[in-house]
């Protein structure tokens, strides 16, 4: 290994004790593999089969913790104890690669796709015309904040290493904590500190669901977006007030979702200091952080890492063009790195069919860029 690169592969202590090996994460990213019963497929297993080597923690993709919800076509799920074989082969697949497995559990929300709804209403913190949404009633929040804790149960008995709650992407956990998406006047809405009493009533139940099995050693991080754009959605000052609290509960770390890893505060905030510059200070060391963010070469990652924003990096498009990400750069392989998709790679970079399609028709940002196809990250 080029010895510029060493500080990326030293070891941290987590606060539970656990030791993540270096600073290299597999961000979580849709792979639209999974069965329709939510349980492993072919094409899921040959995707994560080889991405997770000499990589410090490998995030599965958003996993469903209640009918209803599922806002990816093969999306995995972690909701009945029938799923438990899946959800073990799942980790089991991760772990062997030498990596902590972290499945990350969610529900869509306002954003969950109709036609996924086995029969089920769409239901958020607030009623939405046009994508067909009501408001959650009280009971219905309380078995929703229930699920998540279920999911993690299931994911300490699948032998998981942890669980990540998705806070982020405007998916039903941030859609509780929104102004602009959360309308509600009752409890469980209206102030600040009422819309965080959803993420916070999550965060326990599945701290609940650790201290049961008196698993110590078992992680959990959650997963935000700093900003949203309209004009009561969240802005920095939200998030910085989420982040006070957030570090001040029994998490082993958090996870910022960003774009772009260097992209400004927009409001709420200095808006000549990063985002994640921010969020880092507001942290204070107490708990360490995920950046994230279009990061695709080695010398990307180390200057990412040196900036001393995020104590862990984590790879999501850079990792589906080259699996073997970490031991590239342990090989001294670095410049061999891609970053972009080749149409004409015979295996596709093992894509399940679903997410090979989607990347050739589409020049999304989520999706990696595409040789000789034009591509920008959102300007968010």
């Amino acid at each position: 290994m080029n010895p510029i690169f060493s500080p990326l592969f030293q070891p941290y202590t987590l606060n539970n004790g656990v030791e993540i090996k270096n600073r290299l994460v597999v961000a979580p990213m849709t792979h639209f593999g999974s069965n329709t019963d939510g349980t492993l497929g072919k094409q899921e297993h040959r995707f994560i089969s080889n991405r997770a080597g000499d990589m410090g923690m490998f995030i599965l993709a958003a996993t469903l913790v209640q009918d209803g919800g599922k806002a990816f076509h093969g999306q995995p799920e972690a909701i009945h104890t029938s799923q438990l074989p899946s959800l073990k082969a799942t980790a089991d697949i991760i772990k062997a690669q030498g990596a902590k497995a972290i499945l990350q559990i969610h529900h869509g929300g306002k954003q969950a796709i109709t036609e996924l709804l086995n029969g089920k209403d769409k239901i958020s913190a607030s009623a939405d015309e046009e994508s067909g949404t009501r408001a959650a009633t009280i009971e219905e929040i309380h078995t929703l904040i229930d699920a998540f804790g279920n999911a993690a149960d299931l994911a300490i008995q699948a032998g998981f290493d942890g669980v990540e709650i998705h806070g982020a992407n405007n998916y039903l956990i941030q859609q509780f904590y929104s102004g602009h998406s959360n309308r509600r006047t009752d409890e469980w809405g209206g102030s600040r500190e009422n819309r965080m009493r959803f993420p916070l009533a999550v965060i326990d139940a599945v701290v609940a669901a650790k201290i049961k099995h008196q698993r110590d050693d078992f992680i959990i991080g959650y997963r935000f977006s700093p900003e949203e754009p309209e004009e009561l959605g969240l802005t920095m000052e939200d998030t910085l007030a989420l982040v006070d609290v957030l570090k001040e509960k029994p998490l082993q770390y958090l996870h910022i979702s960003l774009w772009d890893f260097y992209k400004k505060a927009r409001r709420g905030a200095d808006s000549n200091t990063a985002r994640l510059q921010l969020v880092h200070e507001r942290i204070g060391g107490k708990l360490p952080l995920i950046g994230v963010g279009n990061l695709f070469t080695a010398q990307q990652i180390l200057e990412a890492y040196q900036t001393g924003w995020a104590e862990f990096i984590a790879l999501g498009k850079t990792v589906m063009v080259n699996p073997k990400i970490a031991t590239m750069i342990l090989n001294g392989q670095e410049n061999q790195l891609i970053t972009e998709v080749d149409e004409n790679q015979a295996d596709h970079y093992g894509f399940p069919d679903f997410l090979w399609n989607a990347t050739m028709s589409a020049t999304q940002a989520w999706l990696p860029p595409v040789k000789g196809k034009p591509w920008s990250p959102l300007d968010i």
